[in-house]
């Protein structure tokens, strides 16, 4: 029944909690006793203080006879606060330590595998990582693994506690408690893990569609679809209401469940109570109280187990995703220094999204020769981005190849970036100087060489206009620069990092006719030497390349010279025409 247990399962091979189980030990030893001693002397105060109030109530023949349940009330009641002090202090270093070491881990992998991440993983998916997994992985260890050690530790206590007064009540506490400590927590996870796990991917997809969709609306409306999108984010989250409101209605009878054992606890405890010290001097009532009173501190670390167990499930989808990072992609040979010239192939490109049945791309094939100007049409949707994804090996293609000098792309990793430069569609600027956010491209450049690459721009002049010059802000993403003028300070980026492939994904998306024809005219000037690759949705500018492509469901419906497609094929005439207006 335990290998039924998918947390079980999970740490089997796990790389994420057990390395830290054994890594900080003591430390989890020496926390799990001070919880165990925190809640024993809980216990202690409550029964020591039960038999004395009940002793209190009578005459006692000797003041000898309350004296020491006194003393035993103060230590108790100075110990316990103490004890718990002690214990938050040593549980919270030891997380603090654990969660910090694996958001670290977390952050490396993620950085070392930055390339081609998006290839394993969408947007959502990403947040998710990062914003619920670790945190999971934290609750495993506050909610789960140390709550259930401390409660194990006091089963055995009360266990051998009770079996030395009287065997036969030591055994029926075995079986009561073995119920609230093993047998619901189990069943809370076979019964309603299904349901648990349901929700946490229910509300993984709510993340991926809110995310991904939402920075994708607007081909939802120009589509004329946003009424599908709402009805899709609606039948989501009615199926996750519908999850939550099943386990909420099994939580409560288990709750019931857990309740009514305690029940059975104290009943117990006080017809044992009544049995066992009945003939004794100190009075039945005395005894009953101060057993009786003892079991409700105890019930406060045993009765939340249920809930925790039941949570695992939650735990081990996030234990798996992180543990998945760990699996390196395979790398073979050690890449090899390119050298100029240099050249792009595209060699029977198929790819289709992860988790998904769409195939984007179809059997692409091109080559891009060293110092071509190269043009991708296609509609929105076609697939261009993603073909731009491939050729700087952010992905990594379903079938086929896209090589550099005969070397595929995403095995490059970090040093695709030493070879290809991108300007993407809303280029982002930092909120510090003009010099920072021009030096991206090359940290070691000097003012002279920022204030080159400004003069080949044409933003020069702004600049010196301004009261401090390099040394200006550019405000929360460079909300104080025009969008042209965005552009210009990306391009002086790349000239400054000076690749020898640039890749421009729809650089003037949201400019006027006038300012887009003016940073084409910069783009096309500045980057006459390099080989460009311009991927874009119309054809303002397009005479000016040596290649144009057009995808349209994934294949390449046309290719050719500009000059060629205009003489020849009509479906380019009219695209043109279009474009023109006329």
């Amino acid at each position: 029944m335990f290998n039924k247990v998918p947390l079980l399962r999970a740490l089997k091979h796990d790389q994420w909690v057990r390395p830290y189980l054994h890594h900080y030990r003591k430390t989890l030893a020496l926390a799990i006793t001070l919880g165990v001693v925190t809640f024993v002397c809980g216990a202690g105060l409550m029964f020591s203080a039960g038999y004395l109030i009940s002793k209190s109530a009578t005459r006692p023949e000797n003041i000898l006879l309350v004296y020491v349940p006194i003393v035993l009330t103060r230590a108790f009641g100075i110990a316990r606060p103490a004890f718990r002090y002690l214990e938050r202090i040593v549980s919270h270093n030891w997380v603090l330590k654990m969660t910090s070491r694996l958001r670290q881990k977390l952050y490396d992998t993620l950085e070392h595998d930055a390339t081609s991440f998006n290839s394993k993983y969408q947007l959502g998916d990403i947040l998710g990582l990062l914003s619920d997994d670790i945190h999971h992985i934290q609750n495993l260890y506050l909610r789960t693994i140390f709550p259930m050690m401390v409660s194990w530790g006091l089963y055995a206590i009360i266990v051998v506690a009770l079996g030395f007064l009287s065997p036969l009540m030591g055994l029926w506490m075995l079986v009561i408690f073995g119920l609230m400590i093993i047998a619901i927590p189990l069943w809370s996870v076979l019964i309603n893990g299904a349901r648990q796990e349901y929700e946490k991917k229910a509300k993984d997809q709510l993340y991926v569609n809110l995310t991904d969709n939402v920075l994708g609306v607007a081909d939802w409306v120009l589509a004329g679809r946003s009424a599908s999108y709402l009805r899709l984010h609606d039948q989501n989250e009615r199926q996750y209401l519908a999850t939550e409101q099943a386990m909420h209605k099994f939580e409560r009878l288990r709750d019931f469940l857990v309740q009514m054992l305690v029940l059975l606890v104290v009943v117990s405890l006080m017809v044992w109570g009544a049995g066992r010290f009945g003939g004794q001097p100190g009075g039945t009532a005395n005894w009953i109280a101060a057993f009786v009173l003892a079991v409700f501190p105890l019930i406060d670390a045993i009765a939340p187990l249920p809930a925790a167990a039941q949570e695992t499930n939650v735990y081990t989808n996030s234990l798996v995703r992180l543990n998945n990072l760990d699996q390196p992609a395979p790398v073979g040979k050690k890449v090899p220094q390119l050298t100029a010239p240099y050249e792009l192939t595209v060699t029977d490109l198929h790819y289709t999204y992860p988790e998904t049945s769409r195939e984007v791309l179809r059997g692409i094939n091109l080559t891009i020769k060293p110092g071509e100007k190269l043009a991708i049409l296609g509609r929105s949707g076609a697939g261009k981005s993603t073909l731009a994804a491939l050729l700087r090996g952010d992905r990594v293609p379903t079938k086929g190849a896209v090589k550099l000098n005969g070397v595929a792309t995403d095995r490059l990793g970090d040093r695709v970036a030493d070879y290809i430069s991108v300007i993407n569609q809303q280029p982002y600027l930092f909120n510090t100087t003009i010099a920072n956010n021009i030096r991206l491209g090359n940290g070691n450049a000097s003012d002279d060489q920022v204030w080159d690459v400004l003069r080949r721009v044409g933003l020069d002049q702004m600049v010196h206009a301004l009261p401090n010059g390099l040394e200006a802000k550019v405000d929360e993403a460079g909300l104080r620069f025009s969008g042209g003028e965005r552009h210009r300070l990306a391009l002086a980026r790349i000239l400054l990092k000076n690749t020898p492939i640039v890749l421009l994904d729809e650089p003037t998306v949201g400019l006027d006719p006038i300012t887009e024809q003016a940073v084409i005219n910069t783009i096309l000037k500045q980057l006459a030497d390099k080989t460009l690759i311009w991927i874009t949705h119309h054809l303002q500018g397009i005479d000016e390349v040596d290649q144009v492509v057009f995808i349209e469901e994934g294949q390449l419906a046309m290719h050719g010279t500009p000059a060629a497609l205009w003489a020849t094929n009509a479906r380019y005439q009219e695209l043109k025409k279009a474009d023109q207006g006329l």
